[in-house]
């Protein structure tokens, strides 16, 4: 298990390093921070020796090897638009993004468990239909669209919750339940594909014989095996739902790291871009070794080979 867990670190590791690269010379295409730093009539001196004192008028190979050697040291420069280390802007604003991630993907695994197992319980009844014409409407409608509804309905029409902002448990209604409707569509399905192939097994039917409840045989017996296709599934959706926060933040005035990011690049804040995109890389290559984790604790098969 260690050398398992040692190799896919450092797949990752080599991933990261190609991602930040990108990141690095794909943020400076989109043009000069002094353009909006700086007063339109600025002259061409007053704008040399921005660029001068920012480090931009070095070449980019310079720029990268001095970003590269700095991010050894943890120190990812300073943020034009706040005046700190860009870091520490990225740390400060992670945690609400990682809170709303905790918040929702309980709730999808909990929905999408339950829902896809009695889906899978009674293939071709009302409530199987019912499910997966809703979870295949779901997965289907794209987030931005949810978010804006959302706030046009229930926030400005009939003045249930709040438009945007974290201050009350009200806030959170929203964005949470937005960013859980996409990975739950796309789970239930999965849970109740693996749960119909689960149920059809042999032992299902001995179980039965022997008069085991259906409870018992649905959530205990056949869950179980029928879990690893939807830990696959539910780890894409996990770094989704970290990924799909920019777009929630954004509509939602949320004060996590997709609004951040958002608002850098409107800004031309490389460091802060890159620092953004390291932390979250960081994040879902964790959770993505989590996963591999729980696939062997679950199938002790994966543990001993």
């Amino acid at each position: 298990m260690g050398s398992f867990i040692c190799k896919r670190s450092f797949q990752s590791l080599i991933s990261l390093i190609v991602l930040v690269m990108l990141v690095f010379f794909l943020a400076r295409l989109t043009g000069s921070p002094a353009d909006l730093y700086l007063p339109q009539d600025a002259s061409a001196a007053v704008r040399h020796d921005f660029n001068e004192q920012m480090g931009f008028n070095d070449p980019l190979y310079v720029q990268f090897v001095g970003f590269m050697v700095g991010l050894l040291h943890l120190d990812m420069g300073q943020s034009l638009q706040f005046s700190r280390p860009a870091l520490d802007v990225v740390l400060q604003a992670f945690p609400t993004t990682l809170m709303l991630a905790a918040v929702t993907m309980p709730l999808v695994l909990l929905i999408s468990i339950v829902t896809g197992s009695l889906a899978a319980y009674k293939p071709g009844g009302i409530f199987d239909r019912l499910a997966s014409f809703i979870s295949l409407l779901g997965a289907a409608t794209p987030n931005f669209w949810v978010a804006i509804v959302g706030v046009l309905v229930f926030a400005v029409t009939l003045r249930l919750l709040p438009t945007s902002g974290t201050g009350t448990p009200l806030h959170w209604v929203l964005p949470v339940a937005v960013l859980t409707l996409r990975p739950t569509g796309v789970l239930v399905q999965v849970v109740r594909t693996s749960m119909m192939t689960a149920l059809s097994a042999a032992y299902i039917k001995t179980a039965r014989a022997k008069g085991v409840s259906s409870r018992a045989i649905v959530f205990v017996h056949a869950l179980r095996n029928g879990l690893l296709p939807v830990i696959t599934v539910a780890s894409d959706q996990a770094a989704g739902i970290v990924n799909g926060a920019v777009i929630v933040e954004t509509v939602f005035g949320f004060p996590g790291i997709g609004k951040l990011m958002i608002d850098s690049v409107l800004l031309r804040d490389f460091t802060v871009i890159q620092a953004a995109v390291l932390v979250t890389a960081l994040a879902v290559f964790v959770i993505n070794i989590l996963v591999d984790i729980t696939y062997a604790l679950v199938d002790p098969r994966i543990r001993y080979n």
